[in-house]
């Protein structure tokens, strides 16, 4: 896979993930700062490594689930394996700047 390709493929993912949210929250997975990783390898093998708000989070399969079905929609990923983590634990300073203002914490 050329870099090239593997920058386009990554730029779909996160728009892909930008689509993605916590049903509790109305900010998107990725501008909350649950996305840690994203690993494209050259046969088109996605990685995920993100985490959730809280350890036991209600909505929790739902949002992998989601994200999963999404993520293999895109053309050019063949597999899409999703690592959910806790270290480093998830926090507030995490977030994007557009989702602190979205959430009223700017």
């Amino acid at each position: 896979m050329t870099e090239e390709l593997r920058l386009s493929l990554t730029e779909k993912v996160v728009t892909m993930l930008k689509t993605v949210y916590d049903p509790e929250v109305p900010v998107d997975i990725y501008e909350l700062g649950l996305i840690y990783g994203i690993d494209i390898d050259d046969d088109g093998n996605l990685k995920i490594t993100m985490t959730l708000t809280a350890p036991a989070c209600p909505a929790a399969d739902f949002i992998v689930e989601d994200t999963r079905i999404k993520l293999e929609s895109i053309d050019g990923i063949n597999s899409v394996d999703i690592q959910i983590v806790f270290e480093p634990e998830w926090n507030k300073d995490m977030m994007s700047e557009e989702a602190k203002l979205e959430l009223g914490m700017l």
